[in-house]
């Protein structure tokens, strides 16, 4: 089984910076996951050719199941938080799962939100004020031929402390879930602090941001139970965004003198 995480940044493209929905549905394609685990995904929004980029990734996958849990609803420039669960209509932004596996049951957590303004400083730039905008986590649980599988999508906050502050809040909204679990996800934290947070193991260590030259690894798969890699992670440069896709292989069951690191 392949899992697979990617922040696709709307779907654009790293060198030219304009969504190309044929290109995206081909990087998603060769990724070839089993569950692929999408960030900052668009729903029809101008940006992105008013693409359902969730519906394309499903078709390119060859998906069973597909979802987009909605943090912001409405046009780039006028958004606004989701009052509830539906599926969207119009324009949305959201982080998306993509499943070959039937999904049993979904559910979506709503993460909490720094309140008021922060200001956050990069080197030689002036301080800039932020608000934290909605974050959420899309779950599934899926019906492998292995049995059911736990699969959490998030995106964390980028500011310091929050992140981690949300990647609390997941693993106990998750404790009472079927195992094993697997969380994928863009969590703006390197690899020690996401164990920590969540008291979660890594399956997957190879660097993905930035995309040309990565020195980070702020994208993750975390996992609790028995799944196992098969091999080493990988960092994979499809060509979009600003990070690349983090993909590992995996196995159900208790481990054996095979598996992976």
């Amino acid at each position: 089984m392949r899992l697979a995480t990617f922040n696709v940044q709307h779907g654009r493209t790293a060198d030219d910076r304009r969504v190309d929905v044929a290109r995206f549905a081909r990087a998603v394609r060769d990724l070839d996951a089993d569950v692929l685990a999408l960030q900052e995904v668009d729903h029809r929004q101008l940006r992105s050719g008013r693409a359902d980029l969730t519906a394309v990734a499903a078709q390119a996958g060859g998906a069973r199941d597909a979802r987009l849990a909605v943090t912001l609803r409405g046009p780039v420039g006028l958004w606004r938080e989701p009052r509830d669960e539906a599926a969207p209509r119009g324009a949305a932004y959201g982080v998306a799962l993509v499943s070959r596996f039937p999904v049993l049951d979904w559910r979506t957590v709503r993460l909490p939100r720094r309140p008021g303004v922060t200001w956050t400083r990069r080197p030689g730039r002036l301080p800039r004020p932020h608000h934290d905008h909605p974050r959420a986590a899309l779950v599934g649980v899926l019906d492998t031929p292995d049995g059911p599988l736990t699969v959490a999508c998030v995106h964390l906050s980028f500011l310091a402390g929050q992140n981690t502050v949300q990647a609390r809040h997941l693993a106990r909204e998750l404790a009472d879930l079927p195992r094993p679990l697997v969380v994928l996800g863009d969590l703006n934290v390197g690899p020690a602090t996401a164990r920590a947070a969540t008291g979660l193991r890594s399956l997957a260590d190879a660097p993905t941001y930035p995309v040309h030259a990565p020195t980070a690894q702020i994208d993750h798969v975390l996992a609790e139970g028995d799944v196992h890699p098969t091999g080493p992670g990988r960092s994979v440069d499809t060509g979009l965004s600003d990070h690349r896709a983090l993909v590992v292989d995996v196995r159900l069951g208790p481990p054996t003198p095979d598996d992976g690191p």
